[in-house]
């Protein structure tokens, strides 16, 4: 740390956003990605209306500049539903979202998702996952599919799939992928990552898809870490939604929703 304090004293002359840029680089061992250039964004929400996402509007609504999800006593629903963006299908791609959740809420961000069954307004695939106590937030969940690939702390290696093709959910323990190995933590200590997330208030989510590897910032620290080696079961595009997960009264809200991308 003497070392590192000797240099700062170097870059008082250079500027004093240099010299705050350094600090933060030093006093971290988090891995953060930057906010700042947000070249290649496009809004894929007016702040208006739903116009462009498609989903049961008894529970869906556009308000105040949010998307909002909202289950009441008197308004609920049997299965998870979704509000699914309908201007295509994304590969690999950034997505930036703003993110407000009760503290009784279940939801995520759900993408290279496929429609998931008879019941309209389902999907399964990868999901960008959040609930309002924090238990989960920030972790890779595949709904409908594997589970839970990386929780929140993990950076993690998906095997290839070893196993009957029609017998996949025989290798669910604890509604935890087995075919998957822990590669590294991103956490210095147990959830210490956790103290980066506000509770019932804004988080800005990020969400990079590159290939076969995902990421799961929030506020600009990563979250989860997954390579999906799985050529059987993973999906490299798909359909592109936002989660209310079935239980009690509950409302989530997502603003500021900006996609970016990327052509392999």
């Amino acid at each position: 740390m003497k070392y590192y304090l000797k240099q700062l004293k170097g870059l008082r002359s250079i500027g004093p956003i240099v010299l705050i840029t350094a600090v933060i680089v030093i006093t971290t061992g988090f891995s953060f990605l930057s906010e700042v250039d947000e070249e290649g964004f496009v809004s894929i929400f007016n702040g208006e209306t739903l116009d462009g996402w498609s989903g049961n509007m008894d529970v869906w609504r556009a308000e105040n500049g949010s998307i909002i999800g909202e289950t009441t006593p008197s308004v609920s629903i049997k299965r998870n539903t979704f509000l699914v963006w309908q201007d295509g299908d994304v590969a690999d791609f950034e997505l930036k979202a703003q993110v407000r959740i009760t503290r009784s809420g279940n939801s995520g961000i759900q993408y290279r998702s496929e429609e998931g069954g008879e019941m309209p307004y389902v999907l399964k695939g990868y999901q960008f996952d959040t609930d309002g106590q924090n238990r989960y937030t920030g972790g890779n969940y595949e709904e409908g599919k594997r589970t839970f690939l990386a929780y929140r702390g993990e950076k993690v290696a998906v095997s290839p799939y070893q196993g009957n093709p029609d017998s996949v959910r025989s290798q669910i323990v604890r509604n935890t992928w087995s075919q998957r190995e822990i590669t590294g933590t991103l956490e210095q200590v147990d959830d210490s990552l956790h103290r980066h997330i506000k509770s019932e208030d804004w988080n800005e989510f990020h969400l990079v898809a590159k290939g076969n590897h995902l990421q799961h910032y929030i506020n600009g620290v990563l979250m989860s870490d997954v390579t999906d080696n799985d050529e059987i079961n993973r999906r490299m595009s798909g359909l592109l939604g936002l989660q209310i997960h079935v239980g009690p009264p509950m409302k989530v809200e997502f603003r500021n929703i900006r996609l970016k991308q990327v052509d392999r």
